[in-house]
């Protein structure tokens, strides 16, 4: 947090006047469900983007990325740059009567930004508390969920679901959360181990990028055939993996890998969950590796980088691994016996420099909480 006060003070030479944070996740297991009505079991990550805020006559932001202000007009056309989620944000909050009329804001996050953590999330949510709070209104996490979905979603025409930002708002400690995307329920599951993220280097592609929208129009051409012998199916994950083998029957060649994911997928992430609440970690390690494979062969989205750090640390006796995020790049998710994890990844590092050429940044996290908000320090600077 005081990344972002001190940033603050050192761009507009005053003090904030509100400060919230949101954390980024990582996925257990569902990754590319959400958008197919499936289910994900994600946890909030302990690293977070925190902003600062104070009222002004009219808007200038800062990021620790760039650390110089630039002005934004909130009802001209996005810029194409980060500013354009902030500005969603802002509009979003002007639709409720909850913005103020006017903001100098500074952003700074622990998040590694293209690691498939979040970090457009985390900075949605937080800039919806920050802001709302600013302007005296107090939302609720659940509405500041659909403020920052709506930023995304509407604003900027990002086509994904609300997983992330519903574990950015709703995170909790020691839990994971099983989100019912098609319902839109929530189930809090204990998890009071540790997970490691190793970055595979790669940066993911960005919201809107063709390979992404080109999975979701082939999910959607999917579930177009899928209709014409199953009607009124809402969603491919619907779908039970008893009915794949009517799916191959059926459906074009390239679209039934993509179907057999969503699936598979659906049924790893609820079996993941049963397995979370019984303590059966192995279990859960298990599936995770079931799930990088599927997503691997039949999403095809996985990359060399990821898929050596899953074979290295299963290798070396982690429970298990996955790709973690939107694909194709980002990092990996390990779940690994606290006793034997520091060992696990000393030679996940090495394999991977001896494949690579270079030491990954690797680090670990406990499930943490959702949007807070943030003390500000008695002095700034």
């Amino acid at each position: 947090m005081r990344l972002a006060t001190s940033l603050y003070a050192a761009s507009f030479g005053s003090r904030p006047g509100a400060a919230a944070s949101a954390p980024g996740r990582l996925n257990l297991l569902g990754e590319h469900t959400e958008y197919n009505g499936g289910v994900v079991l994600p946890i909030a990550l302990e690293r977070r983007t925190a902003v600062a805020v104070a009222p002004a006559r009219d808007w200038a932001v800062v990021s620790q990325l760039d650390r110089i202000p630039l002005e934004i007009d909130v009802p001209q056309a996005l810029r194409g740059d980060w500013t354009d989620y902030l500005v969603g944000v802002v509009r979003e909050l002007e639709a409720i009567g909850a913005a103020p009329l006017g903001a100098r804001v500074a952003v700074a996050s622990t998040l590694p930004v293209g690691a498939g953590l979040s970090s457009s999330a985390a900075l949605t949510v937080a800039a919806a508390r920050a802001l709302s709070q600013l302007a005296g209104r107090r939302l609720a996490p659940a509405q500041l969920l659909e403020i920052a979905y709506r930023a995304e979603h509407d604003q900027l025409g990002v086509r994904r679901g609300r997983m992330d930002q519903t574990i950015a708002a709703l995170g909790m400690r020691g839990t994971a959360l099983l989100v019912e995307l098609g319902v839109g329920t929530v189930v809090r599951l204990p998890f009071p181990g540790r997970l490691w993220v190793v970055e595979t280097g790669v940066s993911h592609p960005p919201p809107g990028d063709e390979l992404i929208n080109q999975r979701r129009r082939e999910c959607e051409e999917a579930l177009a055939f899928c209709r014409e012998w199953r009607l009124g199916l809402p969603h491919l994950a619907q779908l039970a993996p008893g009915d794949l083998e009517e799916v191959e029957r059926r459906l074009p060649p390239p679209l039934i890998p993509r179907v057999r994911y969503v699936v598979t997928e659906t049924a790893r992430t609820r079996a993941a969950a049963s397995a979370l609440a019984a303590g059966d970690l192995p279990g859960i390690g298990r599936l995770m590796v079931q799930g990088h494979e599927s997503l691997r062969v039949d999403y095809q989205y996985s990359v060399p980088e990821a898929d050596l750090i899953v074979q290295s640390a299963v290798a070396h006796g982690a429970c298990g691994a996955r790709l973690s995020g939107a694909g194709w790049g980002g990092a990996v998710t390990v779940l690994a016996p606290e006793e034997r994890a520091a060992r696990i990844m000393a030679e996940v590092g090495r394999d991977y420099a001896d494949r690579f050429g270079r030491v990954p940044d690797m680090w670990s996290s406990r499930a943490a909480a959702g949007v807070r908000r943030e003390a500000l320090p008695a002095m700034v600077g």
